[in-house]
């Protein structure tokens, strides 16, 4: 059994979804498919999970909803109409998201889970009506339904264990499954979203309750690339990589998956593969627990902007027993999480991404800080991005190290962190975020040129 799981991209229009439907149908092994909500058609396009934000804001607001909520019955009636469909399939469509806007509107949170859910949702039901109206044994089948239960916190849903038993007997249910991604159910049967990527979790969070053979990501590109294609002309694609290098590759920014997003996959040993709906017959980018290495210890570079560095100096820190504690217990009672922490013997730094922090908080850090600790100095510098190289190979390779800094200093780019983590999958670097991508195509020539593709 597969589940796939396609994109907004994939299915922002009829000719689109037609495509998704063939590649759906072209192998009896995809069962369970997972779909997002339309995405944009062209660049000066909305999202429907936009245009539903600001359907949810209006009536926040209270204003007049009634323009953007028809634009978004447009939407699914254009689609509808270019499929061949009968206005039965709108009229629903549209009867849901009034529903969905009268809804209580005194729980922020609560009210713009239900409402942003609803692109994936009614997209789920317009596909697998498609799929009945060709022919197909199809159904739409509701997280609630699928019983795929999670922590009632709006916006941040956490699959909860036993789901995964529950999801399980999806594998009894006849025919092609068409599950809406982004959101599961509370116990108490509120409508929660998940954080960025939701629909790419409830991919993960089904193929590792299903137990599937394969998770088929599908989305706009061939396959992962070794760099980001907007900074590396033509970067090499990767054929072959493991659930670690996706990982660090994700959290320093690659845009095919948030970090989180595979990790229920990932714990259940279920290889994913990266496909494009547009090219479904190229072979994509095979993740697993394990791969052969290549010539190149390094099997990808990324970069992450806006982070902050929380400087400070104080003489013989090294001596002073529970310094450390003391500092990250500041930063605690800020609800503010760190990155790394370099450190000397009289001087160390917290790096930490920058949207955490207001001016307020920066203020009561810098001041307990001084205060709290008595050091010499403590101030706060902004601007930073973190790049890393990544690779199993790595570890095993001798001069990684030697050969990035010295790629960096021919590009006259200052390092102001480094860190190799304890695995020695990634290494990375703190620079000036003017620099990242200059620092990218650098690092990029130095570890991937005139390289095949990697295996």
């Amino acid at each position: 059994m597969k589940v796939a799981k396609f994109g907004g991209t994939s299915l922002a229009d009829a000719k689109q979804i037609k495509k998704v439907t063939n590649i759906i149908t072209s192998d009896p092994e995809r069962k369970v498919i997972i779909v997002s909500a339309p995405g944009k058609r062209h660049d000066n396009d909305m999202k429907v999970t936009d245009l539903l934000i600001e359907l949810g804001e209006k009536r926040l607001n209270n204003e007049d909803v009634q323009d953007v909520l028809q634009f978004i019955v447009e939407r699914y009636r254009d689609i509808a109409t270019e499929l061949g469909l009968d206005e039965h399939i709108v009229e629903t469509i549209e009867k849901d998201l009034r529903q969905r806007t009268d809804y209580d509107p005194s729980h922020e949170g609560v009210f713009m889970d239900q409402i942003k859910a609803a692109g994936e949702d009614n997209n789920a039901k317009l596909i697998a009506h498609y799929l009945t109206h060709l022919g197909h044994r199809a159904q739409y089948v509701s997280p609630k339904t699928a019983r795929l239960y999670v922590t009632d916190t709006p916006g941040n849903a956490q699959v909860l264990p036993e789901t995964y038993d529950h999801l399980y007997e999806l594998r009894n249910k006849d025919g092609i499954l068409i599950i809406p991604g982004f959101f599961g159910y509370s116990k108490s049967g509120r409508i929660v979203t998940f954080p960025r990527g939701g629909s790419d979790i409830t991919g993960s969070i089904v193929a590792a309750g299903v137990k599937a053979d394969l998770y088929e990501n599908f989305t706009d590109v061939d396959s992962v690339f070794s760099a980001n294609p907007n900074v590396v002309d033509h970067p090499t694609p990767i054929k072959r990589m493991t659930f670690r290098e996706m990982r660090e590759l994700s959290y320093a920014g690659f845009g095919v998956f948030h970090d989180e997003a595979l990790i229920p996959a990932f714990r259940s040993n279920i290889p994913v593969c990266v496909k494009n709906t547009n090219n479904p017959d190229g072979s994509g980018t095979m993740i697993e627990s394990e791969r052969e290495y290549s010539e190149n210890p390094v099997i990808g570079i990324a970069a992450q902007k806006g982070f902050a560095t929380i400087y400070v100096r104080k003489y013989l820190m090294n001596r002073e027993i529970g310094f450390g504690r003391r500092l990250l217990e500041i930063i605690e009672d800020e609800c503010i999480s760190y990155e790394h922490i370099p450190s000397g013997i009289d001087d160390t730094s917290v790096i930490l991404e920058a949207d955490q922090l207001t001016k307020e908080k920066e203020e009561t850090i810098i001041r307990r800080i001084k205060e709290e600790l008595e050091v010499d100095d403590a101030h706060i510098e902004k601007g930073f991005a973190m790049i890393m190289l990544v690779g199993e190979g790595m570890h095993e390779t001798i001069g990684i190290a030697a050969r990035a800094t010295k790629a960096l200093a021919k590009e006259n780019i200052n390092i102001d962190m480094i860190n190799q983590g304890s695995s020695e999958v990634s290494l990375s670097f703190a620079i000036s975020e003017e620099d990242a991508d200059k620092a990218i195509r650098g690092l990029y020539g130095e570890f991937f040129a005139a390289k095949d593709v990697l295996q």
